[in-house]
């Protein structure tokens, strides 16, 4: 992921390869100050109430479990989904 921007990061959206699932799209990244480096991306939980309401759930992925970075989308290798409050 050579020169990719966050801004870049969040229009793409996140695929998990082993259900073909859409998980939305990324709202956050946890980094690790002092190598500089992504540890996961976060994406927000699916709304509530036909989407007029947030869902406070995030689904937290580590960046090891991303397979690959496209044009379009980002594709995760994710056996069991985690979502956290």
């Amino acid at each position: 992921m050579a020169h990719t921007t966050y801004s870049e990061l969040k229009r793409k959206e996140i695929i998990n390869i082993c259900d073909g699932a859409r998980l939305g799209y990324i709202c956050d990244l946890e980094l690790d100050d002092c190598a500089g480096t992504i540890c996961s991306i976060v994406v927000p939980g699916p709304p509530r109430m036909l989407g007029l309401i947030k869902n406070a759930e995030e689904l937290v992925i580590p960046y090891c479990k991303i397979q690959k970075i496209g044009d379009d989308v980002i594709l995760v290798d994710l056996n069991d989904l985690k979502r956290i409050d």
